[in-house]
């Protein structure tokens, strides 16, 4: 999915010393027009850049999408630097990229496109869908690999059992479950899973103590360890150092979350618009190479490439600050 703010922030993003646990809050983002899809943002936020190497997490719907004129739809937009990860709950979008990939997202099934050295691609609600309800996440390239060579995959976690809970692992592994390993290449130690509980029911999910967490609520109450409250739609930060989680499905309602995880990046990126750099040189030239060889010129392609099959125009960046883009404080 694309960032479509109309004045994206600049972000300098580091790792930097954490409390044990953090309660991030999100931040409603309208993408898009007077129509627009409203999401909520609990990565990056000025308390937390990253998790391991997640570095974006917009949470959306259930919105009922029968009255748009047109649902998602998102045109050709460019990647650098990172992957992206399309988890839905419900709904279908229809996938294209300069890989020449063609794949629809349905729910329960992980679309991860590896932007690499530079990629565009078009998102868009397929005509049979009335609701649509999903994550979309980033996860930063490490320097040594963010400028591979673009690619896409397409996979579907096999469902399993830990006490009451359904897990579907889609990054990575949790330990205890290794035969339910995810199969998608990943450039750092990472986890994505989703969690299903019943109410009132308490699990407790083993982890890699090396990695920092964070639990997205989708739906009901979770309580961490007997004692952290998250909410539907907060995200619970966890730090480094557990072997354990104890979550419960507190309250009257089921729970529904996504567990992510990782090893510390251990290194500070520039993120603005769809793009991820490491300074505002490198920022420029990505925007100006967009903006020269796709909407300038949408025959060339060049770093980015081109999307068959979109009918319409790409998605122009947005202008840059006036200043040159630096940490924020």
């Amino acid at each position: 999915m694309s960032n479509l703010e109309v004045e994206p922030a600049e972000l300098l993003c580091d790792d930097d010393t954490a409390p044990r646990f953090q309660l991030l809050e999100p931040r409603e983002v309208p993408l898009g027009g007077p129509r627009a899809m409203t999401v909520r943002r609990t990565l990056p936020r000025r308390e937390r850049s990253l998790i391991g190497a997640w570095c974006f997490l917009d949470h959306y719907g259930p919105d009922d999408i029968t009255e748009r004129d047109a649902g998602m739809v998102v045109p050709p937009h460019p990647h650098t630097g990172l992957q992206t990860v399309s988890w839905l709950f419900e709904g279908e979008i229809e996938h294209r990229d300069s890989t020449g990939a063609h794949q629809m997202v349905r729910p329960g099934e992980l679309n991860l496109m590896t932007a690499g050295s530079g990629i565009q691609h078009s998102e868009i609600s397929t005509p049979a869908t009335a609701r649509l309800h999903g994550a979309q996440l980033w996860v930063a390239l490490p320097d040594s690999d963010r400028h591979t060579a673009p690619f896409f995959e397409h996979s579907e976690p096999v469902p399993t059992k830990l006490g009451d809970a359904t897990v579907r692992v889609f990054i990575g592994e949790l330990p205890g479950l290794a035969d339910h390993r995810a199969h998608a290449r990943t450039f750092t130690p990472l986890l994505g899973a989703q969690l299903d509980l019943p109410a009132g029911s308490v699990v407790d999910v083993a982890l890699d103590p090396t990695f920092e967490h964070g639990v997205l609520v989708d739906h009901g109450t979770a309580t961490l360890d007997d004692d952290h409250v998250v909410d539907a739609a907060q995200l619970g930060y966890l730090a480094p150092g557990a072997d354990v989680v104890r979550i419960e499905a507190s309250g009257d309602a089921p729970l529904r979350i996504l567990l992510i995880g990782g090893t510390p990046l251990g290194e500070s990126i520039v993120m603005w618009w769809n793009f991820i750099g490491r300074d505002h040189d490198e920022i420029v030239a990505f925007r100006e190479q967009w903006q020269g060889d796709v909407i300038a010129d949408a025959d060339r392609g060049g770093r980015f490439g081109h999307v068959d099959g979109y009918d319409g125009a790409a998605l122009p960046a947005p202008a840059l600050p006036g200043i040159r883009l630096k940490p924020r404080e």
